[in-house]
């Protein structure tokens, strides 16, 4: 269908981050999208590993300059763009000085979790639908990729669900082998509490493990593609059982017009 706008948050894309299963469907996916006529927007974390000479980030002043109330504490929101010209698409980079300035993207040199990871999820969920909120722009699709996505279902469907601009968005979900051993921070759930969201919405995190987030966005979610060859088999039972669409893992050659048919079927 085209006039379709599609809004794609990745946790990795690459130029910008190696290249991983994940990364690579964040700069191809929107890239094939755009080419079948439908409308897109790229959001992404700008984690301190990028080199925002190289890939000529600029702050976007209009954008940024809105302070995001996290556990009582205010964080600036700084939205950068870049484009990758080759796509002639652009990607939006959510940034912040406490959340994003590390050299590491989710661990440190030691591969030991960032202790913040929890908050660094939420505000890089709020900080792309405050964006888009200022971009005037009505995405159909919304279309989360990675764990570090995981929160957005649940706002569109609970703290943005009266906003007219996401009121008939549909969000699909790609579940991958992303998987994390430790657990977040245990006042995650009371962390989330924002708006319309409440405690009996957040009670799967009172152990938020990698499962129990994973299955709080395939709850909220309109529907799930499984984007790794395997994920985790809890998971897979979980995704199949929700009684919601769900597309399975698809190769490279098919993947980009499988998902575009999946987003027309789900409108």
């Amino acid at each position: 269908m085209e006039n379709t706008k599609v809004l794609f948050i990745s946790q990795e894309i690459t130029p910008y981050l190696p290249e991983s299963k994940m990364s690579l469907i964040g700069r191809h996916l929107p890239q094939g999208i755009q080419e079948r006529g439908k409308e897109i927007r790229t959001f992404m974390p700008k984690f301190g590993s990028i080199n925002e000479r190289r890939n000529q980030l600029h702050e976007v002043i209009r954008l940024s300059g809105m302070n995001l109330i996290i556990n009582d504490t205010d964080h600036p929101l700084i939205i950068k763009v870049a484009s990758i010209q080759a796509a002639r698409m652009q990607v939006y980079f959510i940034d912040n000085e406490d959340y994003f300035q590390r050299k590491n993207t989710l661990q440190d040199e030691n591969g030991t979790f960032f202790d913040d990871n929890d908050e660094r999820t939420i505000f890089f969920a709020r900080g792309v639908l405050e964006t888009v909120k200022k971009l005037r722009w009505a995405p159909d699709i919304i279309h989360c990729h990675g764990w570090f996505t995981s929160l957005v279902p649940l706002y569109i469907k609970k703290a943005y669900n009266d906003d007219p601009l996401f009121a008939n968005s549909k969000v699909v979900f790609s579940m991958y082998d992303d998987e994390f051993d430790k657990p977040l921070n245990k006042e995650f759930k009371d962390k989330l509490l924002y708006e319309n969201i409440t405690k009996n919405d957040t009670k799967i995190l009172k152990e938020p493990t990698f499962i129990n987030l994973s299955k709080l966005a395939i709850e909220a979610s309109d529907a799930t593609i499984i984007g790794s060859e395997t994920i985790n088999p809890e998971l897979l039972s979980f995704i199949k059982n929700s009684e919601k669409p769900y597309l399975e893992f698809q190769n490279e050659e098919q993947y980009i017009e499988a998902y575009s048919k999946f987003y027309d079927n789900i409108l």
